[in-house]
């Protein structure tokens, strides 16, 4: 799938630090893979004004060099030397990002087993039956859901509703603030606006307020003018809980850069990308739905002449309770009011990445090039909220607080490799997770540790070929199951409700391997009825030819791919066979001419559009298990999926 590679500032301006590079490099120079990744669509550009870098094709005196006197655009006479020099800077803001609209058909997702994680009767919890579907249960004796209100029967309609269709469109306004202070010190950050906002999904004949129940909201009936939906005659901006359950702005990230002569330090809520993207993925890409942000102190460094960098990071993953509080906005300082609840976590990385303008240099004549680094994550936490509440409803009146033992800790080593030759790039991340968790509450066997053992494998190998415009690729992907899953029915592909699919049982260790859910590999499967990949592998061949394409970025193109996917231990699927099932995926790309952001064709700049299509054909692991369907003369059998998705954005 074409989508846009966002270009991360990670390590241009620590090189700037520590090697006098010149402060105009080009922006679509690749940085070396690391745990936190500025932005996409930004670029290494001049952190002062532009009248006040230095000439064309002069070599500009190095940020930490503040001794020597920064030479600018002046007259004779008006140079501005290092004494004076924050004094004459000027922050400068550049903005980034994306607009998108994307419209989506979901037919029969839920494969057709009849039951879902909604109504309880599936416990594989697979998707859920759409609301206007009547169906028959595969128990004898369960009741029908019969949705008997459609029709023209007067008076009231009474036939039976049939439909397995979703569809819907959605939108999202990205914007990806810089404020340049000086050439070595920034802020950035990533705000989103409506995001992912479900067309028509705020009507003014829609409010809610409170209700008395434990669903939280019913309707509020305010707008006499629109009593019911068919007389809507506006939308409204979402606000949460008035008419949608988020806001219409959220702000995502914020953190700052700061380059040192030893190297570069960052603070505050940033996103995190390692390798291929298997474990952390930044979520950068245009069609992107999820992310890893992290709250971190890091600080990154390097050996410039060995094309080496190493850095650490001290992680803010969960911090428990607060005595924060509504009356906060007048003002204050919320503190976290259990420390021994905190979930402290450490990184630690290192990785050699050549320089890109190195690198294409080497490949020209032939030389083989490679990269690759290791990251490791180490995490504890000594207490805990009770498992089913979270910070924001622990019951301080209740057995020790509402706080129970966790004594849990966990080592996540991830290794990524990759291997360029002439037009071909081989590629791959190994990562897996050992630990233990002290107490669970919900664990049969209270106070058995439960360890943790997971593994995950991702590859990609692609072959570029008639002028780059012919991109074949291969794709694999392995994430380790767990046998001891379905121990007394509680284990599934999916995870159950608690969420952890082991603690019912104390045969083995918590083994289900999850891929991040913003690693694609299809369009159905794993994209939307699992929402990642995980407890289960998969083999992709894909194809994709650009039949009109512009050096000034303009293309047209279309591509295929198709994935067989099978479970890692068969007890976890429904039908307790491996093969899950073979999906099909088709596509039509167009990207319009924008010079200054498609000077890179693997990126996507202006305005792109995108028409896909996938049909998923499920396979025996998806089929009930001997003696589920007691309904007589009920037809159990599977059937297709398929989606159709048409996509319009526009990145700036």
């Amino acid at each position: 799938m074409h989508r846009r590679s966002r270009s991360h500032l990670t390590f241009s301006l620590l090189l700037a630090a520590l090697t006098s590079a010149t402060a105009n490099a080009r922006a679509d120079q690749s940085p070396p893979p690391q745990p936190a990744t500025a932005p996409a669509a930004q670029q290494a550009q001049p952190l002062i004004p532009a009248a006040a870098t230095a000439t064309a094709g002069s070599q500009p005196a190095p940020p930490t060099a503040l001794a020597a006197a920064v030479k600018q655009d002046a007259p004779a006479g008006q140079e501005i030397f290092s004494d004076d020099w924050w004094g004459k800077a000027r922050p400068v803001i550049e903005l980034h990002g994306y607009f998108r609209t994307r419209a989506e058909l979901l037919h029969n997702f839920s494969l057709g087993r009849h039951g879902s994680s909604f109504q309880g009767t599936d416990p594989q919890n697979l998707w859920p039956v759409p609301l206007d579907q009547s169906y028959t249960q595969v128990t004898s004796g369960a009741p029908a859901h019969d949705v008997g209100i459609c029709g023209t029967s007067a008076p009231t309609p009474n036939q039976l509703c049939g439909d397995k269709t979703e569809s819907g469109a959605n939108v999202r306004l990205r914007f990806d603030p810089e404020i340049h202070i000086s050439d070595n010190l920034r802020v950035l950050s990533e705000i989103d606006a409506l995001d992912n906002l479900v067309l028509g999904s705020t009507p003014d004949a829609y409010a809610t307020q409170p209700a008395a129940t434990a669903t939280g909201y019913k309707s509020a009936g305010y707008n006499p003018y629109a009593p019911v939906g068919f007389f809507s005659t506006t939308q409204g901006a979402p606000t949460a809980g008035v008419n949608a359950s988020t806001n219409s702005i959220a702000v995502k990230r914020v953190w700052g850069e700061y380059v040192t002569p030893l190297g570069q330090l960052r603070f505050g809520r940033m996103p995190g990308q390692w390798g291929l993207g298997m474990v952390e993925n930044a979520g950068d890409g245009i069609d992107s739905d999820y992310q890893t942000t992290l709250d971190r102190i890091m600080f990154v460094t390097g050996i410039k002449s060995i094309d080496l960098y190493f850095g650490g990071a001290w992680d803010f993953v969960s911090t428990g309770p607060t005595n924060s509080t509504p009356f906060d906005v007048y003002g204050g300082q919320p503190a976290n009011v259990c420390n021994l609840c905190n979930v402290s976590e450490w990184a630690a990385f290192v990785a050699h990445k050549t320089n890109p303008e190195m690198q294409r240099l080497m490949l020209s004549r032939g030389d083989l090039v490679l990269n690759g680094g290791v990251y490791a994550k180490f995490r504890t936490q000594n207490i805990d909220v009770t498992q089913g509440q979270t910070a924001q409803t622990v019951d301080v009146n209740g057995a020790s607080n509402g706080l129970e033992p966790r004594q849990a800790w966990a080592l996540t080593p991830d290794v990524w490799v990759q291997a360029v030759w002439r037009k071909l790039r081989v590629e791959a991340e190994l990562a897996s997770m050992y630990g233990q968790i002290g107490y669970l509450s919900l664990n049969q066997d209270v106070g058995h540790p439960v360890d943790v053992r997971q593994f995950g494998l991702a590859t990609q190998t692609e072959y570029r070929a008639v002028d780059d415009k012919l991109d074949l690729k291969f794709g694999f992907g392995w994430a380790s199951g767990d046998p001891w899953a379905n121990t007394q029915g509680q284990g599934a592909l999916n995870p159950p409700s608690s969420g952890l699919q082991s603690e019912f049982n104390t045969y083995g260790p918590i083994s289900t391997f999850r891929f991040h859910p913003d690693y694609r590999v299809d369009l159905i499967f794993f994209r939307h009825i699992l929402s990642r990949v995980e407890g289960a592998y998969y083999f992709r061949p894909s194809v994709d030819y650009d039949f009109l394409r512009h050096a000034d970025g303009e293309k047209l193109g279309g591509g295929a791919a198709i994935i067989w996917s099978r479970a890692t231990d068969f007890v976890q699927t429904p039908g307790h066979k491996r093969d899950l099932g073979v999906e099909l995926d088709l596509q039509l790309y167009y990207q319009s001419k924008d010079g200054s952001l498609n000077d890179d064709p693997s990126k996507i700049g202006g305005f792109y559009a995108m028409l896909q299509y996938g049909v998923f054909f499920p396979l025996g692991g998806l089929d009930y298990l001997p003696g589920q369907v007691t309904v007589p003369a009920f037809d159990a059998s599977t059937s297709t999926a398929q989606t159709i998705r048409l996509f319009l954005g526009i990145a700036y």
